[in-house]
């Protein structure tokens, strides 16, 4: 259960995290080239891609397998055939799926902007070209004039290696000894977290919980008997955690009430684990409703007050589609 509390004073520690969430994609098409290029070149400590596997064992940088919303992959009358209906952690989807084509097909199809509606001027700059592999942002990062995390996301891990592939075997091949000391794994699922530690993987790691539901990889073993994400909340589920993560991150809907704040940075500190919270974004849409302004869902509202209210939790990083914002918010907290 997490308890409430009243508006909070900021934190004294002025230097949460600021990681560009997909790149900064609240600036160009997530996970493009531009969009790491732009999050990195406002200032982002870290860049968080999701990971998922091609045909050929290709780890490619997509939020999800399912790839029509983010990519003009229906416009190929040569993939027309590759349209098919999958389930994906229990959720049935009809699309065209990244492990139906090798990365030599992948790499012909283009981005574009994930919620049209809401940014429609991602898809009026310049498009963001073609999809990127894991070790193409690998060669990113390495290029920057600056040291820059990587918090990568596995994405499905159980519904992959039950289809033949093992995500932390292809993430450890293709990362390598790159980045050493800066890089964190992230997952919905504690089990490829313990497969990664198991094979050697010497990096951070975080686990994931949804403000509702269970974690895939415990549905598909135990069904309805399943552990739900509340569980891990709990004072006893964040001392367990700790005995096995490094930090766990949260919806930031578990950060914010009805006026203020929980004490979940509070306690999860107190268990040993470091708190990260998704996703920053200043559109109304996305805003609690105590700091939506004017306008439709697509404009601005009050970021500052929720960002100010989210970084004074003293939590210690942040996933924000404006890297630029959430910095400038940072620069807001005293200390």
């Amino acid at each position: 259960m997490v308890r409430v509390t009243g508006p909070r004073a900021l934190s004294s520690n002025p230097h949460p995290l600021v990681i560009a969430h997909r790149g900064a994609s609240g600036h160009r098409a997530e996970h493009s080239r531009e969009a790491y290029l732009v999050g990195i070149g406002q200032g982002a400590d870290a860049v968080e891609p999701d990971l998922v596997p091609t045909r050929d064992g290709v780890l490619v940088v997509r939020h999800e397998n399912e790839i029509s919303g983010t990519t003009d992959v229906a416009e190929h009358a040569e993939f027309a055939d590759r349209r098919t209906t999958r389930t994906v952690d229990g959720e049935r989807l009809t699309g065209w799926f990244t492990e139906d084509f090798t990365w030599a097909e992948l790499r012909r199809l283009r981005l574009h902007e994930r919620l049209p509606k809401l940014r429609p001027f991602n898809d009026a700059r310049p498009k963001g070209g073609g999809m990127l592999r894991f070790t193409d942002l690998l060669d990113l990062l390495e290029a920057a004039d600056r040291p820059v995390r990587l918090v990568a996301e596995i994405k499905h891990a159980a519904h992959f290696e039950a289809a033949g592939f093992p995500m932390h075997e292809l993430f450890l091949a293709e990362l390598g000894s790159r980045l050493t000391g800066l890089v964190t794994v992230e997952s919905f699922e504690q089990t490829v977290l313990r497969q990664l530690r198991g094979a050697g993987f010497a990096g951070r790691t975080v686990f994931l919980a949804e403000a509702a539901g269970a974690p895939a990889d415990l549905v598909a073993s135990d069904g309805s008997r399943a552990r739900d994400y509340a569980s891990y909340l709990s004072d006893a589920g964040l001392a367990e955690l700790a005995g096995e993560e490094h930090g766990v991150s949260v919806d930031k809907t578990l950060l914010l009430s009805r006026t203020g704040t929980t004490d979940l940075v509070e306690r999860a500190h107190a268990a040993g684990l470091e708190v990260f919270t998704w996703t920053l974004r200043p559109e109304n849409a996305f805003l609690a409703k105590r700091h939506r302004g004017k306008g439709g869902r697509a404009e601005f509202g009050d970021w500052r007050a929720e960002f100010g209210e989210i970084l004074g939790t003293g939590l210690d990083g942040v996933f924000a589609d404006h890297p630029d914002l959430a910095l400038a918010a940072r620069d807001g907290l005293p200390g």
